[in-house]
């Protein structure tokens, strides 16, 4: 009985292998039955199908029988197998010619590590053609695209490295993401680890390894998870850690011992990589003997051990200088007149004054602050005290404050004053913080009122425009203040609770700005409270504020007992401390209770002013002179007593006499 084969079976199963011929083969049941038209040797048909399908072909096949219509094939069957033989005629596509796409497939698939899913199906999924026969196969004259397939091989090469440095970082307990991320930043160690990878095959003992377990040596020989795992445990992130390792340059061993060093000179582990990272590229390179004699220098300029581990994690870049660059900072601060205890501070205070400007920038910033009449020894002085002024740019920072104060009338000698008293005025960003207190206080420019709206707040409680100056130089931190959280609180509290007049508040701002740097719950109201209870009334209390506005700086336990010797010992009433509010402004051991003895002693008196707001001779000549004017009082009383007497005297003799000679 004679087998049928479907037409539509039979030119597939032709079509396919006209287009694969070298692929595995299966027998069919059509080219072998005796009675086949064609009793040529058949070719090897192209294996397209999965396993079910082709059992599928070989159970349906033999069971198949012809029909009176196989007997005698429909026209669209002969047809069928002309067109198949037409073809068998045709040249055919060379074999060795493969699409770019196809050879790049191959080239992963046989790089990989792990062999990618493949649906039922599809090609190659027995066998697998070589590498080589691929890369053989390529025309003599094409060279470009052989260079192209060898770069696309080392980019999968380096991916397979990737994998398997990913496979490691899993082993050690890190996640998916976090290992990812770190991979993708460390290129130069993977090529770093391709390298050595490559390498160990000259090795007879890696002769016969495979590229993953060389590159898998390589990595553990590293212990490259393990200083992950450290610098991890030490807050630095993973971006950090990749740069760490790239700098390297595989040499991970530098890092260990350049962090042992940084341990024993007292830097913390949660500085340690960021120090190792802003130190410069090559600090992994130095050696250790050099590291030393920086800090020995250091620590023989008055850089204290202890401190040596703040200044390098605050100044890194320290450790990338040279010992003569270091020695040439270090003689720059000493020249200027600093002695060894106040370099210490200085650099523990503000550790990038050594390494994070140049030297020009240094000489041009020192000679700046010369223009305001300081003296070198004054510089090394102030910037002993407020190193931070070396980090302050001078076309940024100075010179915009300079001119506003310049436009406020301030002289030399009062910015020279400012600079000594509060040398962080210099230091903060003016635009800013300082810009918008100047504008408040005073109406500059016209193209300076657009800093804040308020422009007019100090003019409008009574404070003079040339008194501005004035109220700067006297007390330089207004410029930091706030005006709605520090400025306008104090104002408002002294006209309400301190029952300051609204005629008097711009004197007393005018006379005593540091009033608006006290505290209001912990000065103002403590003072107000205290003055109350001494059963001053609050306009009287907002007279003598008007009088003397230092008065509420005063500390209580300052005020009492000099109140107490005035009413106990002194025996003066509380109107002589109305009318003058100063009395609490002298010192009670020094100056109170001398004159009050010198008084005592002299049996003078004077009022509260005259007694004290003078200096001792003044006061020695005042007593001397009441004690004169006592003299002469008491001595042209008795006069006239005794004149007096005589008169008296002379009349009763008259008397006498007269009636005598009656």
């Amino acid at each position: 009985m004679l087998t049928y084969t479907p037409p539509s079976l039979h030119l597939h199963l032709h079509l396919h292998l006209h287009r694969y011929p070298h692929s595995t083969t299966i027998s069919s049941s059509l080219h072998h039955h005796p009675n086949h038209p064609t009793t040529t040797a058949p070719d090897p048909v192209l294996r397209i199908h999965n396993s079910k399908t082709t059992s599928f072909l070989h159970h349906r096949q033999p069971a198949t029988t012809i029909t009176n219509e196989t007997k005698n094939p429909p026209q669209e069957y002969e047809n069928d197998h002309h067109h198949h033989r037409d073809s068998e005629d045709k040249p055919k596509t060379p074999p060795h010619i493969l699409p770019p796409q196809e050879k790049q497939n191959i080239l992963e698939m046989s790089l990989v590590t792990k062999r990618g899913p493949q649906f039922p199906g599809s090609i190659y999924a027995n066998s697998l053609p070589s590498l080589q026969s691929v890369i053989q196969t390529q025309n003599e004259d094409d060279e470009d695209d052989e260079e192209v397939m060898i770069r696309r091989a080392l980019d999968i090469r380096r991916k397979v490295t990737a994998e398997v440095f990913k496979a490691a970082m899993k082993k050690g307990k890190f996640g998916i993401t976090y290992s990812t991320n770190l991979v993708n930043r460390l290129p130069d160690f993977i090529d770093h680890v391709m390298i050595e990878a490559a390498a160990l095959k000259r090795s007879p003992e890696f002769k016969d390894s495979t590229f993953n377990l060389r590159a898998k040596l390589v990595i553990d020989h590293s212990n490259v998870v393990p200083l992950i795992r450290w610098l991890k445990h030490n807050n630095l992130s993973y971006p950090k850690i990749a740069k760490l390792i790239c700098m390297s340059k595989g040499n991970l061993d530098s890092i260990r011992r350049l962090v042992e060093w940084l341990k024993t000179v007292y830097v913390k582990g949660e500085f340690l990589g960021a120090t190792l990272l802003k130190s410069g590229d090559d600090i992994l390179h130095r050696s250790l003997e050099e590291l030393d004699e920086i800090v020995d220098y250091l620590e023989s300029n008055g850089v204290r051990r202890d401190w040596i581990g703040f200044v390098i994690s605050r100044c890194p870049r320290l450790l990338s200088y040279s010992m003569e660059e270091v020695k040439t900072r270090v003689y720059f601060y000493l020249n200027m007149g600093m002695n060894e205890n106040d370099f210490g501070t200085m650099v523990f205070d503000y550790p990038g004054v050594l390494g994070y400007f140049t030297l020009e920038e240094m000489n041009q910033k020192v000679n700046y602050l010369k223009e305001f009449g300081l003296s070198t020894e004054d510089v090394g002085k102030l910037l002993a005290f407020r190193p931070q002024l070396m980090g302050c740019s001078i076309e940024e920072r100075w010179k915009p404050l300079v001119k506003y104060l310049y436009y406020l009338g301030i002289s030399r000698d009062g910015m020279r004053r400012m600079l000594t008293i509060k040398p962080m005025i210099f230091c903060f960003n003016f635009e800013a913080t300082i810009a918008p207190k100047v504008v408040i206080v005073v109406t500059l420019l016209p193209r300076c009122r657009a800093y804040l709206p308020d422009v007019q707040f100090f003019r409008d409680i009574g404070v003079r425009e040339d008194a501005i100056g004035n109220m700067l130089v006297k007390f330089p931190p207004l410029l930091t203040y706030s005006l709605h959280k520090k400025i306008r609180p104090v104002v408002i509290y002294l006209m309400t609770k301190a029952g300051v007049t609204e005629k008097d508040i711009g004197k007393v701002i005018a006379l005593g700005p540091e009033l608006l740097g006290c505290n209001i719950a912990k000065t103002l109201e403590v003072n107000v409270k205290y003055f109350l209870s001494l059963g001053i009334r609050v306009r009287q209390l907002g007279e003598m504020i008007g009088d003397f506005p230092k008065l509420l700086r005063y500390k209580v336990d300052l005020l009492y007992p000099k109140y107490q010797y005035l009413r106990r010992t002194m025996v003066r009433p509380l109107q002589d401390v109305i009318e003058f509010p100063r009395f609490f402004s002298y010192s009670l051991e020094e100056r109170i209770i001398p004159r009050h003895k010198i008084m005592v002693e002299n049996r003078v008196n004077f009022k509260l002013r005259y007694m004290l707001a003078c200096t001792d001779e003044e006061f020695n000549q005042r007593v001397a002179d009441k004690v004169e004017r006592r003299r002469r009082f008491e001595s042209g009383r008795m006069d006239d007593a005794v004149s007096d007497s005589q008169m008296a005297e002379g009349t009763l003799g008259k008397t006498a006499s007269s009636s005598l000679s009656s």
